[in-house]
């Protein structure tokens, strides 16, 4: 068995595309996913389940998501050696003064052109970024709110993402730790 992260994008916003986390541990073991655990209700969960592309295990999960609640959500499924080494690698770690200025774009592929110029053009003066094969760092000490660099990272990449900040990735990697079998 695999330990699985999916992360979904674009649930539970601005009270649109409603998944409840209790519904979703259920869609997944009935799945049959083991152990499914979510965190927060953005849509970030653990569990386990085969060895498979993941590409597969996203469509198995968004066809569910589709036909159950009937909107056909995006879902990113990540190996949790994939998380470790996205949080391994964050270039910012000895920079970040709080978890919630510093935010990782998972990719869901790996961007072939990517456009950093544009990223370094709509840079605010306290902004700063890096890419990598699998995520896209931004540390915002000003907040993403209001950033046009964040508002384009897609765009500049060429590749779809969904971002978390440090804090909730660090949260996803606790609960991933707790449910990996001895």
């Amino acid at each position: 068995m695999t330990l699985w992260i999916a992360l979904f994008r674009g649930i539970n916003v601005g009270g649109n595309h409603l998944l409840p986390m209790a519904e979703l541990r259920k869609l997944l073991q009935d799945l049959g996913f083991q152990n499914p655990q979510t965190y927060i209700q953005s849509g970030n969960a653990v569990f386990l389940g085969p060895r498979e592309k993941a590409e597969k295990l996203e469509q198995k999960i968004t066809d569910a998501v589709d036909n159950q609640f009937g909107f056909a959500p995006k879902v990113l499924a990540i190996e949790k050696a994939t998380l470790d080494n996205v949080i391994q690698h964050n270039p910012f770690i000895g920079t970040i003064t709080e978890h919630k200025n510093m935010h990782v774009a998972f990719l869901t592929k790996k961007p072939e052109a990517p456009n950093l110029d544009l990223l370094e053009d709509l840079r605010k003066p306290d902004e700063a970024f890096s890419l990598t094969k699998n995520a896209f760092y931004l540390h915002a000490p000003s907040g993403i709110g209001r950033s046009k660099l964040a508002a384009k990272v897609d765009t500049a990449l060429g590749v779809q993402t969904t971002a978390r900040n440090w804090r909730s990735v660090l949260a996803i990697k606790a609960l991933a730790e707790a449910a990996t079998p001895n």
